[in-house]
């Protein structure tokens, strides 16, 4: 469907080049050559790229791309709706197609109302311009933009927009996603006044990482085979391994509790090997969390046998240097208890904050019903 749609504007844009070489028919002899040029070039277009292009996609059959799953696609506009700075999604002529929760209170422009309308109605009419000629740019793939414009209900604050190119599953043009935030510390508050402070570049940036983890994740459980509970597991381990945490520690059941996957960094492959062979019974921390149903935030452990010992007798979070780590239990809607997923930061990078304590324990009841779908 996006080629087809490639193929469309391509062909559209043809027949107005067409049209206007048409109209140039009346230009002095003298000019008609140069016309004629340019119909040659336009023939040779077709020849040599359209033509090419729709045999290609006749014989390939390819008509449309491979609809997102319905449950995926819930779940996408819902985070969209959710994400906690004010972020609207608009075409290349700025006309808006989604406008988010905290973009509308940061507007105060009703969802309803703005969507279908430019968002540069929005804006002060001396920002209109540039704010479309930026979009216009980003759509056409030429890098994402920043520019200072201000909205028309309160001009005297400073609005940075943040545009970025963005391709939706299964259409033909590109949109872009537009991040509105207080180039200084106000908020506008859509009455006339400032409002209260918004989160700073690098939270926002923080939680836009945390968002895209939640995505990822989601997406991994929703492709999932229907082959038990420890694919779940170890893909959700996979996921988080790297990206969000130095080690991973996947303990499925809760009665009996079996290890089930233990990723780490690549240079303590002897770690890694001592702590899969480790009896999640022996772990005081995975214990509690099966039988509490409860998530445990550590930051510099105080109790160095909080997560047992190894084969060698060396406290676990010793050895692998822990800084901070969470210990989530993977409860299901039922309240069952379907395993526990332990996360270690080590070295001197930054400690799992509350915020990321929140995503964890969302995720870990997504594992969880995917277990239970899955058992």
């Amino acid at each position: 469907m996006a080629e087809t749609g490639e193929l469309g504007e391509q062909l559209a844009d043809f027949v107005r080049r067409v049209a206007e070489l048409k109209a140039a028919r009346s230009v002095p002899a003298g000019d008609l050559p140069t016309v004629l040029d340019a119909a040659l070039f336009e023939l040779d277009h077709v020849v040599d790229r359209l033509w090419p292009w729709f045999q290609r996609l006749s014989s390939d059959g390819v008509t449309s791309m491979a609809s997102v799953d319905r449950q995926e696609q819930q779940l996408l506009k819902a985070l969209f709706q959710r994400v906690p700075v004010p972020v609207a999604l608009v075409d290349r002529e700025t006309v808006v197609r989604r406008l988010n929760f905290a973009a509308t209170a940061f507007t105060g422009v009703r969802a309803g109302y703005a969507t279908g309308r430019p968002l540069t109605g929005f804006l002060a009419h001396a920002d209109r311009a540039a704010f479309r000629s930026q979009a216009a740019a980003v759509a056409r793939g030429e890098g994402d933009r920043s520019l200072t414009v201000h909205l028309q209900q309160e001009p005297s604050v400073p609005v940075r927009a943040t545009l970025t190119a963005l391709r939706p599953g299964g259409e033909p043009r590109t949109a872009v996603l537009v991040v509105l935030q207080p180039a200084d510390d106000l908020v506008p508050s859509g009455r006339g006044v400032p409002g209260p402070a918004v989160p700073s570049l690098s939270e926002t940036t923080r939680r836009a990482a945390l968002m895209d983890l939640v995505d990822a994740m989601a997406t991994a459980l929703l492709s999932l085979p229907d082959e038990g509970t420890a694919p779940a597991l170890e893909r959700a381990a996979e996921v988080l391994h790297g990206r969000f945490a130095d080690w991973v520690v996947a303990d499925a059941g809760a009665a009996r509790l079996t290890r089930t996957a233990v990723l780490g960094p690549a240079e303590c492959a002897e770690e890694v090997a001592a702590l899969a062979g480790q009896d999640p019974a022996a772990c005081p921390l995975v214990v509690e969390a099966a039988r509490g149903g409860s998530t445990a935030l550590q930051v510099r452990p105080e109790d160095p046998e909080a997560f047992g010992r190894d084969a060698s007798g060396a406290p676990v979070l010793v050895r692998a240097n822990v800084t901070s780590l969470l210990c989530v239990p993977l409860t299901g809607a039922s309240g069952t208890v379907h395993g526990v997923l332990t996360l270690f930061r080590s070295g001197t990078g930054p400690a799992f904050s509350m915020a990321e304590a929140q995503a964890v324990d969302m995720m870990s009841r997504h594992i969880a019903l995917a277990m239970a779908r899955l058992n």
